[in-house]
């Protein structure tokens, strides 16, 4: 069959960009293309030489009404789930897809309109299927979100079984900044790979954040989603400098405390055991000058992390 004119004008475009990326002055920015099959398993082995488990992930990520959990629901939904080697990190497979619109009992405010583009029509009378979501879900290992702190509580309270589910966040748990990324947004790490895309709608944010995790990271050669698998099953913490010294405000702010207004208290994340040991003695030494204190310390896992749900809490004495 005879090419059409629109492959002609395809080759012609991409010779033109061939040629461009030659120049050192320029980039070449391409339109991301949903991949929905990542092909064979990786031939990968575990330290006893067997062939290496897989993890069923799913990226997932919501349009909503507004940022309140409260106040606001779900207007779209969508989900990839893919085979991920635990190994390389790398997925392998058909890619399996839901996405739905949710009518949300309520005017679309105009903001959201704006954001993504979704119209009351667009959703009047729709429901998120129940049963397609819980099939997933069921199947599911970890899911995944560019910023779960915001998308788990809003899934949590309309399909509670996402809250039995490991969750990790792709904008936090990936060291992004180890591979020379500027920024954390999802276009600009898929710029960082070539790609452009529209943002702001479900589907096609899915699928720009599963192949940028689906790269592999600087020299290790694990991928982002081999780094969130790692993390979602690993503890963290949140360390709470209860009590501290008014003066050491600055300090603590510069070494990456944040203040909670509403429990009026510096607090930071800490990524493993050792992260917080190194912490606890930083915080003896340069906040309370060697007296005695008793700092919070909150231990968050896969299933804790990114929910509205506390961690187990502990008291240490410093």
């Amino acid at each position: 069959m005879a090419p059409t004119q629109a492959d002609l004008d395809r080759i012609a475009f991409e010779a033109m960009a061939q040629r461009l990326e030659q120049n050192p002055d320029f980039r070449v920015l391409r339109r991301l293309e949903p991949v929905t099959d990542f092909g064979p398993r990786p031939l990968s082995t575990d330290d006893a030489g067997a062939l290496a488990p897989s993890h069923r992930v799913i990226v997932l990520d919501t349009e909503t009404t507004g940022l309140s959990h409260q106040a606001d629901k779900i207007i779209e939904l969508a989900m990839l789930m893919v085979n991920v080697d635990s190994v390389t990190g790398l997925p392998f497979g058909r890619v399996e897809l839901y996405e739905g619109f949710e009518d949300p009992g309520m005017p679309i405010p105009p903001m959201a309109k704006e954001v993504t583009g979704i119209t009351d029509d667009m959703v009047r009378g729709m429901r998120l299927d129940d049963e397609a979501v819980a099939q997933m879900l069921n199947q599911a290992d970890l899911i995944v979100a560019h910023n779960a702190g915001f998308d788990r509580p809003f899934v949590e309270a309309r399909f509670p079984g996402f809250a039995s589910k490991a969750w990790g966040c792709s904008f936090k748990d990936v060291d992004w900044k180890a591979v020379g990324a500027t920024s954390l947004k999802l276009g600009a790490l898929a710029a960082d790979h070539g790609w452009f895309f529209d943002a702001h709608r479900a589907q096609v944010d899915c699928h720009a954040l599963l192949q940028i995790l689906a790269r592999p990271l600087g020299s290790s050669g694990l991928t982002g989603l081999g780094q969130l698998i790692t993390a979602g099953s690993q503890p963290s913490y949140k360390l709470s400098a209860t009590g501290s010294p008014f003066e050491s405000k600055d300090a603590l702010k510069g070494r990456g405390y944040r203040w909670d207004g509403e429990a009026k208290v510096w607090s930071c994340t800490l990524s493993d055991d050792a992260a917080l040991e190194e912490e606890l003695a930083w915080l003896a030494e340069a906040v309370y000058g060697g007296r005695q204190a008793t700092v919070d310390i909150e231990r968050l896992d896969g299933h804790s992390r990114y929910s509205l749900r506390r961690g187990m809490l502990e008291k240490r004495r410093l």
